[in-house]
């Protein structure tokens, strides 16, 4: 079977239908007010596994969601929160709303049962360990008696 590397698979963006790509440059993002982005992500792989570390500072771990879905992972994440004031007569309600959702193929050689995630200022960390190989078979010439 055919080898991948773990990629990317998903790129969600928010659509908005008016003025869609007036306010799409980075310069326009600070004024604009968008809560949503995608998080960094680093992509490592040594002898034993595969590891990803994603950048989603202020985030709770309860926040964080990992699934698997056959050969496809997915970290997503919803926020909300709201807040209200009263002063002086005047009421003022605020809210707010973020999400994300990145998704990463899985290779075959990936123990999928044995995929651990720790969460730690900001960052969250995924170690997919690979299947351990058949060690070598040992080879030898046998005599013909």
């Amino acid at each position: 079977m055919e080898d991948r590397t773990m990629l990317p698979t998903i790129t969600r963006k928010t659509y908005s239908p008016f003025l869609s790509n007036l306010f799409d440059d980075d310069f326009f993002s600070v004024l604009s007010n968008r809560t949503s982005s995608m998080p960094a992500v680093n992509i490592k792989e040594n002898e034993k596994s595969f590891i990803l570390e994603l950048a989603v500072p202020g985030m709770d771990k309860e926040d964080l969601k990992i699934d698997i879905n056959e050969d496809v992972l997915t970290i997503s994440s919803e926020s909300k929160t709201e807040k209200e004031e009263e002063k002086d007569g005047y009421k003022r309600k605020e809210f707010s709303y973020s999400s994300f959702c990145r998704s990463f193929y899985i290779p075959e050689n990936v123990s999928r049962d044995k995929i651990v995630a720790n969460y730690k200022d900001g960052i969250l960390n995924l170690e997919l360990p690979k299947m351990e190989e058949e060690k070598s078979k040992i080879t030898r010439q046998i005599k013909i008696s």
